[in-house]
């Protein structure tokens, strides 16, 4: 395809500079990129999904020192993934930036093993999501019972099956509709959050007095010692504040996205970092009994909150509100994921990429990518109609692939230097920022790996590690018997050439991998 005499927007020249031609429509406005980026997050409802964990780990005090301490270590993670994106402003996100910044002898097998660190947290983060939904409106419907209905396994897998199936056709429309009907999220959003607050500290009449919220630790994991335990608490935070580059992978459907992408990272993981510490003081100090919580036949603590406080119709109210705010977390991380495959399949890093590269005609979007996830996360969920100790473990991935994800890049940022700034940029606090982000990504690793209730059993073991391992070595060994023949890193698609009368046309072609190692993108006056 050669296209003659176009002046491009700056967007589409910069992405063609990149080596990529545009073919998406530019829709996002700040209004729904800041939308979208806070709708990854589902804070209201992803802390409700989690909150378990740190009252398990700790009770209240893990549950509020948690979220402050762990929050300001996703924020260094947060800023560290703007500050590429804006450099780099492509659907790849972070993977495609090793393109730029890893040590060029190494920089195949490096975008090889983020790309598939990327793959597996976005399907897992997703999966969880579906999963989540599912759960919180099967708690609904037992909650309206007055919980003589009680959800089992095979009917949570059916309703996830069929939530996701919804959501893989939204993301089969075109990008204006997924645009449209993004833009009002964070308003309803915020809505829910502030009058949730509101509700449950004027109807709770048994709240906790403040040291008990700020000081009590009453850890039920089994761990000892108590400070050992109480650490788990950052479980809690850590899947609510991940998916950092999710609107980075819609960059080439943003307008000026080397701007709005970035700061709509930045500014919707502000807002999930102290909304999500203020939400979660709320829910401390109108817990009441910590153990009746933790055995309540819904297994949703939050919910069960709702119900105590407010009562059956008012518990209904809010776990629906969760659910649909649950929901705009997985069409969004479905776009995100979709863009995702779309990404790598056009840097042929995946199996059968010329069918996951294809461009839908009619909604010019993705639409086999859509369904390829659709499908994973349909797949992976299954798993729990045999044991939901196997997909938790998948689940406990998410953050952990993710956050490594962005970290590959990170590290190869200060190692070589050579990243050159885009308009969003940290200046001197750059390194700091970064080596606190990878130190903490380290930190908490561990703490994703281990199980969290002692003592061990088959059940409740953590087998994130394993699962870790196992696809770790399958990159590898794919890479040696197949990879390493076809894949080169991120491909040259475009060339720019720049006439005296300052005309710019764009040449998209395909490239053998040995054509490709030669070809420089240029400009002529």
């Amino acid at each position: 395809m050669i296209i003659e005499g176009v002046d491009l927007n700056d967007a589409d020249r910069r992405l063609a500079e990149m080596g990529y031609v545009q073919v998406y429509k530019r829709e996002f406005s700040w209004l729904s990129c800041i939308s979208f980026a806070v709708s990854i997050s589902g804070l209201f409802a992803s802390v409700a999904t989690t909150f378990v964990y740190p009252l398990e780990a700790g009770g209240a005090a893990s549950a509020v020192w948690c979220w402050l301490i762990s929050g300001a270590g996703c924020m260094c993670i947060a800023l560290s993934v703007s500050e590429l994106v804006s450099a780099y402003p492509t659907s790849g996100g972070l993977y495609f930036t090793c393109k730029y910044l890893a040590p060029d002898n190494w920089m195949a097998e490096i975008s090889w093993l983020c790309g598939w660190f990327n793959i597996l947290g976005q399907v897992a983060g997703l999966a969880s999501t579906e999963y989540g939904c599912a759960q919180l409106l099967l708690a609904a419907v037992s909650m309206n019972t007055y919980f003589s209905y009680v959800p089992t396994n095979r009917q949570t897998v059916g309703v996830m099956a069929a939530i996701t199936l919804l959501h893989g056709v939204l993301n089969s429309m075109n990008t204006k509709f997924l645009e449209r009907i993004t833009r009002g999220y964070v308003i309803f959003h915020i809505g829910v959050l502030v009058s949730c607050c509101i509700t449950l500290l004027v109807m709770c009449d048994y709240k906790h007095d403040s040291s008990y919220v700020w000081t009590n630790v009453t850890p039920d994991a089994g761990w000892s010692p108590a400070g050992w335990s109480f650490l788990f608490g950052f479980l809690s935070v850590s899947w609510t504040m991940t998916d950092y580059d999710a609107t980075a992978h819609i960059a080439e459907e943003i307008r000026n996205p080397e701007l709005k992408a970035p700061w709509s990272i930045t500014i919707a993981l502000a807002f999930t970092y102290i909304g999500g510490w203020l939400f979660t003081i709320v829910l401390t100090y109108c817990t009441g009994d910590i153990s009746s919580l933790l055995t309540s036949p819904i297994e949703q603590p939050v919910a069960q909150i709702f119900y105590n406080v407010i009562g059956r119709a008012g518990g209904v109210i809010f776990t629906v509100f969760a659910f649909i705010i649950l929901n705009f977390t997985g069409m969004t991380g479905m776009q995100a994921g979709a863009r995702t495959f779309w990404a790598l399949a056009r840097d042929e890093l995946m199996p059968l990429s010329r069918v996951w590269y294809k461009i839908y005609e009619r909604t010019a979007t993705p639409v086999y990518s859509v369904w390829l996830i659709v499908f994973c996360c349909i797949g992976i969920n299954l798993i729990g109609l045999g044991s939901y100790t196997a997909i938790a473990a998948i689940f406990n991935m998410t953050a952990i692939a993710l956050d490594w994800s962005y970290c590959i890049p990170i590290i190869c940022k200060m190692i070589t230097g050579k990243l050159e700034p885009g308009p969003f940029n940290l200046g001197r606090a750059s390194f700091w920022i970064n080596a606190w982000a990878v130190l903490w990504t380290t930190f908490v690793s561990i703490i994703f790996i281990l199980p969290t209730i002692r003592p061990v059993t088959a059940e409740n073991m953590n087998y994130a590690a394993v699962i870790l391992v196992g696809v770790i070595m399958f990159a590898v060994v794919w890479w040696y018997i197949s990879g390493r023949h076809i894949y080169i890193g991120p491909r040259i698609k475009a060339i720019i050439n720049v006439d005296a009368g300052q005309q710019l046309s764009q040449e998209a072609f395909e490239m053998k991998p040995t054509e490709q190692k030669d070809v420089k993108l240029f400009t002529e006056s």
